[in-house]
C-alpha cells in the first residue's frame, strides 16, 4: 500500500525531530568541511598499558561549533583476537573534505596515505602482528616495557617526516586505494568500540583540545587508555605546520541553503540541513542502561554495542557507494545538471537509513525500558463469622 506524500514528510520530519535532539551528544565524525584540518602535532607514544592494547593514531575531528579538534592517540584493546585497527582520514571529495571512519578488521585497508606514525607510514601497518592468538609489537616503532610484555620484535621501518593530515586537494596527499586495499573495506569489520566512542566525546568538550586554542599544538597529544587524560598523558613537541583557524560555522560543506531561499517542491530533494551523504552521518548514542540490576545492564549494553557496530557498519558501506560514484562522475566530468539525480539518490539513501536507524533504536530503547512493578495487593484480615 502506498503511503501519501503528507503523511511520509510528516513522518520523517518525525525522525529528523528525534535526530536533532540527540546531536549535541553525537561524535563529530561522518561530516564534510570546506578546509582541511591543521596538520598532524609531532609527539611521542606512551607506554603500552597491558599487553593485548593496539595504538590508535590522533587525528583531527569536527565539530559545527568550535571548528576542528584533536582526538588524542591512544592504546585500545582490540575487540576481538586478531583485529588490526584501519585509521580514518580526511579526503577531499570533490566539493569538501569529508572525513572517512576507520574501523577493525582483519587486515589494515586504506587510510588515505596519511602518515600518521608509530607504524601508520601511510600503507599498511608495521607496528605489530597477531601470532598464536597474541599481539606481538615492534618495538622499532612501539613504546613497549619488554620486561611485562615479552611478545615482542624489532624490525627497521622507514619513518617519514611528512605531517600532511587529509588525502586529496591542495596540498593533500596523492594516494588512492589499490584493488587489495578496497577488498579489505569489504571483509567483515567492526567500527571504533565504546571506549573509543567515549575517547572522542571527552576530546570533543575539551576547549583545549580545538585547533582555535592550541593553534594545531594540542596539550594532551596522546593518552595510555582511551578517555584518561589525566594519566599517562603526553603533550605536542612541536605543531606539524602553520594554522590559523577560520570561523567554524562557516565551514560545513554539505551545501545547505539559507531558509529564505525557495525550494522546489521534489520530495526526493532533501530540505536544508539535513544529511545528503552518508559521509556526514555521526554515530548513534544510547543512554547507557540503568535498570538496577548490574547482570541486566551488562547484557543491554552488550545489545547496544552489537548495534551501534552494525548500523556504523551501514554508515561505512553506504559512504563506500556514495564515495565511488562521486568518483566516477568527476572521472566523467558530469556538470552540475547531469550530478543532480545522482545527488538527489545520495539524499534519498542517506535520509531512509537514517530513518531506519532512529526506528532500531527507538525500539531498543523501549525494550530496555525498565518495566513498571505490579502492586501487590493489600491483604486484609478475614472477616470474623457472626455468632
Amino acid at each position: 500500500m502506498r503511503i501519501p506524500v503528507a503523511i511520509r514528510s510528516l513522518l520523517f520530519s518525525f525522525v529528523l525531530l528525534i535526530l536533532s535532539h540527540g546531536a549535541l551528544a553525537q561524535v563529530g565524525i561522518g561530516i564534510s568541511v570546506n578546509f582541511g584540518p591543521p596538520a598532524l602535532p609531532v609527539y611521542d607514544q606512551p607506554i603500552c598499558p597491558a599487553d593485548g592494547y593496539l595504538w590508535t593514531p590522533g587525528y583531527w575531528a569536527y565539530d559545527d561549533n568550535d571548528g576542528y579538534y584533536w582526538v588524542p592517540g591512544t592504546w585500545v584493546e582490540a575487540p576481538q583476537v586478531g583485529f588490526l585497527w584501519t585509521p580514518g582520514y580526511w579526503g577531499w571529495g570533490g566539493n569538501a573534505f569529508l572525513f572517512h571512519e576507520g574501523y577493525w578488521g582483519p587486515q589494515v585497508g586504506f587510510y588515505g596515505g596519511i602518515n600518521y606514525g608509530f607504524g601508520y607510514g601511510g600503507l599498511g601497518y608495521e607496528g605489530g602482528r597477531w601470532e598464536g592468538g597474541h599481539f606481538s609489537y615492534n618495538t622499532y616503532v612501539n613504546h613497549v616495557n619488554t620486561t611485562i610484555i615479552h611478545n615482542t620484535y624489532n624490525t627497521t621501518v622507514n619513518i617519514s617526516e611528512t605531517h600532511v593530515s587529509y588525502n586529496g586537494g591542495t596540498g593533500g596527499v596523492e594516494a588512492r586505494p589499490s584493488p587489495q586495499q578496497e577488498s579489505y573495506a569489504n571483509e567483515h569489520h567492526v567500527g571504533p568500540v565504546a571506549a573509543q566512542t567515549q575517547h572522542v566525546q571527552a576530546a570533543r568538550s575539551n576547549p583545549e583540545l580545538r585547533a582555535s586554542a592550541n593553534q594545531g599544538k594540542p596539550p594532551i597529544a596522546a593518552t595510555a587508555k582511551p578517555g584518561d587524560f589525566k594519566t599517562g598523558v603526553v603533550e605536542s613537541k612541536q605543531a606539524g605546520g602553520e594554522y590559523k583557524a577560520p570561523p567554524a560555522n562557516a565551514a560545513r560543506g554539505n551545501g545547505a541553503r539559507p531558509s529564505t531561499e525557495s525550494r522546489p517542491a521534489d520530495t526526493t530533494q532533501a530540505p536544508a540541513n539535513t544529511k545528503n551523504h552518508a559521509a556526514e552521518l555521526q554515530p548513534h548514542t544510547f543512554t547507557p542502561p540503568n535498570t538496577g540490576n548490574a547482570a541486566t545492564d551488562k547484557k543491554y549494553q552488550q545489545q547496544q554495542d552489537k548495534l551501534t557496530a552494525k548500523q556504523t557498519q551501514d554508515h561505512q558501506k553506504l559512504q563506500q557507494q556514495q564515495d565511488k560514484e562521486h568518483q566516477q562522475a568527476t572521472k566523467k566530468n558530469y556538470n552540475d545538471t547531469q550530478k543532480q539525480p545522482m545527488e538527489q539518490q545520495h539524499a534519498q539513501q542517506t535520509q531512509q537509513l537514517e530513518q531506519k536507524h532512529a526506528t532500531q533504536q527507538k525500539q531498543m530503547e523501549q525494550r530496555q525500558a525498565p518495566r513498571p512493578t505490579t502492586p501487590k495487593p493489600e491483604s486484609h484480615p478475614p472477616a470474623e463469622k457472626p455468632h
